[in-house]
C-alpha cells in the first residue's frame, strides 16, 4: 500500500509570495481551445513532459474545481493535485495535496491561457517550498525548478506544433 505524505496548502498568495517561484511564457500558432485541451487531455503532462510518466485523472469529466489528478514522474513520485480555479479556456490553478515522497512542503502550479493576434499563450507559474532539513537550498530548488519546468513547455510546444 502506497504511504501518502499531505502537504501543506496552497493557495493564490503562495504562488505570489513562495521563495522558489518559476514562471514560463508559451507563445504558440494554436487556438486558445486547442492549448486548452492539451492541459486537460488524458494524457496531460505525460504527452508533453519529459520524465512523466503516468497520468491519471480521479473522477469523470468535466472536469472542474475539485478536480484530482494524479502525477507521476519518473516511474516512483507521484503527486496529487487537486484543482482550486477551473475557467474553461482560460485559467486552472491547482495546489499538490499530497506526494508519495516526503520532502514537499507546498506546491503549486497556475496555468493562465490567452489568446494573442497569432494564436495563443500560456503563463505557467509553478512555485514549490520544500521541507525544512530535505534537501538543497532555495537556489539550486529554484534553478532546478526552472530548467524542469522550461523543459516541459519546449515539450508542450512541440506536442502542440503536431496538431
Amino acid at each position: 500500500m502506497t504511504r501518502w505524505y499531505p502537504l501543506d496548502p496552497a493557495d493564490d498568495d503562495f504562488l505570489r509570495t513562495a521563495r522558489t517561484v518559476t514562471t514560463k511564457v508559451l507563445d504558440v500558432d494554436v487556438p486558445v481551445e486547442t492549448l486548452w485541451e492539451a492541459l486537460a487531455a488524458d494524457d496531460a503532462v505525460v504527452s508533453w513532459g519529459p520524465g512523466a510518466t503516468k497520468t491519471r485523472w480521479v473522477g469523470p469529466r468535466p472536469y472542474g474545481v475539485g478536480t484530482v489528478r494524479e502525477v507521476t514522474m519518473g516511474g516512483v513520485a507521484t503527486v496529487r493535485e487537486k484543482f482550486y480555479r477551473w475557467d474553461e479556456n482560460e485559467r486552472m490553478t491547482f495546489a499538490v495535496a499530497e506526494s508519495n515522497r516526503p520532502g514537499i512542503r507546498r506546491f503549486a502550479e497556475d496555468y493562465v491561457v490567452e489568446s494573442t493576434p497569432t494564436g495563443s499563450r500560456l503563463t505557467w507559474t509553478v512555485a514549490l517550498e520544500v521541507a525544512k532539513g530535505s534537501g538543497p537550498t532555495a537556489p539550486i530548488v529554484r534553478a532546478v525548478l526552472s530548467l524542469a519546468v522550461g523543459s516541459m513547455t519546449n515539450g508542450l510546444r512541440k506536442r502542440l506544433e503536431r496538431s
